[in-house]
């Protein structure tokens, strides 16, 4: 079965590159926001709706960045082969969810989702200095981090 994923890379000033960081299934993950393409939604819609739902956040989807060209399988249902889609994202109104300086700083409200549904996420962005493959942790991601590192 397929499981198709929808990313965005959003730079903010000075180029600094937005991260989800995320708590699931008993992992710490580090990674583009996004999620899963549900059924009749377009890839784009589908981009939309998870920063809307993530971050509160409308955008606009701008450039396709890469769709993955290799198997992957899934980290969480061996049954599934993860197919991956990035776009370059831009803000469309100010950000007012909270962002983090630290990995994995969650407060209180997101501790509180944890407890409720075992997976949490943050949000910080990555100082373009400091951004590279190492700064994600899902090997599609790290695909896309150098991708976007040595071309834009």
């Amino acid at each position: 079965m397929f499981n198709v994923r929808v990313y965005g890379i959003l730079l903010g000033e000075d180029k600094k590159v937005l991260v989800s960081d995320e708590f699931i299934r008993g992992n710490y993950y580090t990674k583009f926001p996004g999620g899963g393409l549900e059924f009749g939604e377009g890839t784009r819609d589908c981009l939309k709706r998870e920063f809307k739902e993530e971050m509160d956040l409308e955008v606009k989807i701008t450039d396709h960045i890469y769709t993955t060209d290799f198997f992957q399988m899934s980290a969480f249902n061996p049954e599934h082969q993860i197919i991956s889609i990035y776009y370059f994202a831009e803000a469309l109104e100010e950000i007012t969810t909270p962002l983090r300086e630290q990995p994995f700083d969650f407060d209180e409200k997101q501790l509180g989702v944890y407890k409720t549904t075992g997976e949490t996420e943050t949000f910080r962005f990555v100082r373009w200095e400091d951004f590279s493959a190492e700064t994600v942790t899902l090997p599609i991601d790290k695909v896309v981090a150098q991708m976007v590192k040595l071309n834009y």
